[in-house]
C-alpha cells in the first residue's frame, strides 16, 4: 500500500508541475499580445524560470541527501502555488517576469522531477527504470490531460483563469504527502532497498571527485543539450504552429499531442533500460530528434507540422526515467541527489537557453528555421556523446 502511495503521489506531482509548466506556452502569443511584447521577451522570461529552476532543482538534490523527501516536496508545491496563481492578476510585464521566471521557477525546481526520481531509485533499486518511467509519465500525462483542458479555456474564457486554476491544483497535492511514510526514501545507511523502505548504503564520489571522470562531462553534456532541444520545442511549437495557419485550438493542442506520444517513449525508455540498458534509448532519442529536425526545415505545412509534433513528441523527456539511474551506476548512491541535480540543473538552464534562443532569431528574421538548424546539430553532437558513453560503462555492468 506505501509503495503506491508513494508512487502516485510521484505521479501526480509530475502531473501538474508539467501541465503548469507548458502553460507558458500555451499562452505565449496571448499574452504578448496583450501586453504588447515581442516573444524574444517573453522568452526571456522562460530563459529565467529554466535558470532557477534549474538551480533549485541541484538545490533539492542536496536537499533530498539529508532530509525527508516530504518537507522538501511540500515546500516546493506551496511555492509552485503562489507563484503561478498570482499570474492571474498579472498586470504588468515586470509581474510575469518574477511570477514566473522566478518565485514559480524556485517552488517548480524544488517540487521536480530531481527528489521525486531519487526517492523512487532508492526504493526500487533493482525496477528503477520502469519505476521511473511511470512518474515520468505523469509529467507527459499533465501535458496531455491539462494542456488539453487548457486550451480549451484558453479559447472559452481567457488566459488568466488557466494560472489560477493551476494554483488550486498545486495545492491539492499537499495533503497527499502526510501519506506518505516518514523517511520514505531518505539516504540512510542500511542497505534495505525495499518499497516503502529506507535506501540502499550509501557509497559513491562526491561530486567534486565525479568531475573529474570523463563520463561525469559526457552525461553532462547529453542532458544539456537534451534540454537544449525540449524546451525550445515545447516554448515555441504552439505558435509556430499558429504562423503556419492551424487555427487556435488545433495548435493548443499539439502540446497535448505531445504529451501522449511523449507517454509512450518514457514507458519505452524506462522499461527497455531496466532490460537491455541506458544507452539504446538514449540514443534512439537523439536519432528521432534528428530525423524530426531534418523533416521540418525541409517541410513547414500544416500535416508537417503536425508529423514533427507526434515524431519529436515520442522523444520528449524520454531521457527523464535514465538520469537518476545513470548518475546511480556511474558514481554511487552517496551523493546520487546532489550529482542528479548537478546534471538535471544543466538540462533546464540549457532548456532556458534553448527558450530564450527561439524568441531571439524569431524576432531578428520572422521565422525559427535557425534555430532548427541549431537543434539538429545539437543532436548531432548528442549522438556522438551517447556513443563515447558505451566505454564509460554508465550501463552500470561488468
Amino acid at each position: 500500500m506505501n509503495s503506491l502511495i508513494i508512487l502516485t503521489t510521484g505521479f501526480l506531482i509530475m502531473f501538474v508541475g508539467s501541465g503548469a509548466r507548458f502553460a507558458f506556452g500555451l499562452t505565449l502569443k496571448p499574452m504578448a499580445e496583450e501586453f504588447a511584447l515581442g516573444r524574444g521577451l517573453l522568452g526571456t522570461t522562460v530563459a529565467v524560470y529554466f535558470a532557477v529552476t534549474a538551480v533549485f532543482m541541484f538545490l533539492s538534490g542536496r536537499l533530498i541527501d539529508r532530509y525527508d523527501p516530504r518537507v522538501v516536496l511540500a515546500w516546493g508545491l506551496a511555492i509552485s502555488a503562489a507563484g503561478i496563481g498570482l499570474i492571474g492578476w498579472a498586470s504588468a510585464p515586470w509581474q510575469l517576469f518574477v511570477l514566473y521566471g522566478v518565485v514559480f521557477g524556485i517552488g517548480n525546481g524544488i517540487a521536480s522531477i530531481t527528489p521525486v526520481s531519487i526517492m523512487v531509485t532508492r526504493l526500487y533499486p533493482e525496477r528503477a527504470g520502469a519505476a521511473n518511467g511511470l512518474i515520468s509519465m505523469g509529467m507527459s500525462a499533465g501535458q496531455l490531460v491539462m494542456i488539453a483542458v487548457m486550451a480549451f479555456v484558453l479559447v472559452g474564457v481567457g488566459w488568466r483563469s488557466i494560472y489560477v486554476w493551476l494554483a488550486v491544483a498545486h495545492l491539492v497535492l499537499l495533503p497527499l504527502l502526510l501519506m506518505i511514510p516518514k523517511g520514505s526514501g531518505s539516504l540512510q545507511p542500511s542497505t534495505a532497498g525495499v518499497a516503502g523502505g529506507t535506501a540502499p548504503a550509501a557509497e559513491g564520489l562526491s561530486l567534486s571527485e565525479a568531475a573529474r571522470t570523463r563520463r561525469f562531462w559526457l552525461l553532462l553534456l547529453v542532458y544539456a543539450i537534451c534540454g537544449l532541444d525540449d524546451f525550445f520545442v515545447s516554448t515555441h511549437v504552439v505558435a509556430f504552429a499558429q504562423d503556419k495557419g492551424l487555427d487556435t485550438l488545433l495548435a493548443g493542442n499539439l502540446l497535448a499531442l505531445m504529451g501522449l506520444t511523449a507517454m509512450l517513449g518514457v514507458a519505452w525508455s524506462g522499461i527497455w533500460s531496466d532490460r537491455y540498458g541506458l544507452l539504446r534509448p538514449m540514443l534512439a532519442c537523439f536519432l528521432l530528434r534528428i530525423a524530426s529536425f531534418g523533416l521540418i526545415m525541409a517541410n513547414q505545412s500544416k500535416l508537417a507540422v503536425l508529423v514533427f509534433t507526434v515524431v519529436f513528441g515520442i522523444t520528449f523527456l524520454m531521457t527523464a526515467p535514465l538520469t537518476v539511474i545513470a548518475v546511480r551506476n556511474a558514481f554511487g548512491n552517496r551523493h546520487l541527489g546532489t550529482i542528479s541535480g548537478f546534471i538535471i540543473m544543466a538540462h533546464h538552464a540549457c532548456g532556458g537557453l534553448g527558450a530564450w534562443l527561439g524568441g531571439l532569431v524569431f524576432d531578428a528574421a520572422g521565422t525559427y528555421d535557425t534555430a532548427f538548424v541549431v537543434m539538429l546539430v545539437s543532436s548531432l553532437i548528442a549522438v556522438w556523446a551517447t556513443l563515447a558513453l558505451r566505454r564509460e560503462n554508465v550501463e552500470g555492468r561488468g
